[in-house]
């Protein structure tokens, strides 16, 4: 059976398993972006508290996938639980830097001005600071998505969701005569989703950030 046969045998459960590794991979980017902001908001204004945020997740992305998922089975157990909370973390460094990077990279004096027409320190935040940092924070974003989607497919190990399953089955079964297509087929098929999701980043990114910031 050649590679495109099974594509045409096997594409149901290929659909599927790419809506898993897409959803786990969307739905762990929210939480870490939602986290990784909050932690870059709070830590920004300090040289000392960006630096030990941006340390503490770096020291996370060192460890390697594998033992990341194989330390967390005995606490979460199999499945989705150590997927999430494996991707979730993995995808704060990029978001936390690019967000510390981002606000302390606003203009002053339009801070300033805010504050001189009378803006609460929230309201500054919110409708001038943060749409300012806007583009780093989703250049962070769009690195941590095409992160995740290499890692999630070691989820299979912990009998998560995703393309991994596939390719974990190709490789188990290496020598029989559809090992090699299950790995190709799981391995283009994240390459596919990441380019995908790449592009819908961009196209985001246009919609979001006025042409003056982008240029």
């Amino acid at each position: 059976m050649n590679f495109w046969e099974y594509l045409g045998s096997r594409h149901q459960q290929l659909l599927t398993d790419a809506y898993q590794h897409a959803s786990a991979v969307f739905q762990c980017m929210v939480v870490a972006t939602v986290i990784g902001v909050l932690i870059g908001v709070a830590t920004y204004r300090s040289d000392w508290a960006g630096s030990v945020a941006t340390t503490a997740t770096s020291t996370i992305l060192t460890i390697p996938s594998l033992a990341m998922i194989g330390l967390l089975i005995p606490i979460v157990g199999l499945g989705v639980a150590p997927t999430v909370v494996a991707l979730t973390l993995y995808g704060l460094l990029p978001i936390v830097r690019n967000s510390i990077v981002g606000l302390r990279g606003v203009d002053s004096t339009l801070v300033d001005a805010a504050r001189g027409i009378g803006m609460s320190r929230t309201a500054q935040l919110l409708r001038v600071e943060l749409p300012l940092a806007w583009p780093p924070i989703l250049t962070g974003i769009r690195v941590a998505t095409q992160m995740l989607m290499g890692i999630a497919a070691i989820a299979a190990f912990a009998s998560g969701p995703g393309l991994g399953n596939e390719i974990f089955r190709g490789i188990a079964s290496l020598g029989s005569k559809n090992a090699l297509n299950q790995v190709l087929a799981g391995t283009l098929g994240i390459v596919v989703l990441a380019l995908l999701f790449d592009a819908a980043y961009v196209l985001i990114g246009r919609l979001t950030i006025p042409r003056g910031i982008r240029a």
